[in-house]
């Protein structure tokens, strides 16, 4: 079990190619930027190994604690978290007005995250996680405040 103190000490360990996954006994998760888009990893999801050699940064949501998958039942579960946090967000983006999906996106993380956690997530994160501009975040929390 690690605990990391900032996200470049995650980012390195994402980017080091070992498979890790997000400790799935904490209310905890990794969003992982890409290029041009993000992914969430919930609890229980695998994060590392060859799917996000590419990530440019990673910011940690909650109490956040990578461990690394003990067996091989693990790491195929791991996986299957994975595509299930991949599907959520895709669930997501399916909206079609930009505002709507801001919205979402904060209720979702709300539900799962105290307000407080999920106003310390930059705009740009959760704009990236489904397709927005960073102002459409913006927009969706002063809808919600």
């Amino acid at each position: 079990m690690t605990e990391y103190t900032n996200s470049s000490e995650i980012l390195a360990q994402i980017n080091s190619g070992q498979l890790l996954m997000v400790d799935s006994r904490r209310r905890n998760g990794l969003i992982l930027i890409k290029r041009f888009h993000a992914e969430f990893a919930g609890p229980g999801a695998a994060v590392g190994g060859v799917f996000d050699v590419d990530s440019a940064r990673a910011i940690p949501v909650g109490d956040f604690c990578l461990v690394c998958p003990q067996s091989p039942e693990e790491r195929q579960k791991a996986f299957g978290i994975r595509r299930h946090w991949v599907r959520l967000t895709e669930q997501l983006t399916a909206k079609p007005a930009a505002l709507e999906r801001a919205q979402m996106i904060l209720t979702q993380f709300e539900q799962y995250f105290d307000a407080e956690t999920v106003a310390q997530i930059p705009d740009e994160a959760l704009a990236l996680l489904v397709g927005v501009f960073p102002q459409t975040i913006q927009a969706a929390r002063q809808i919600d405040n």
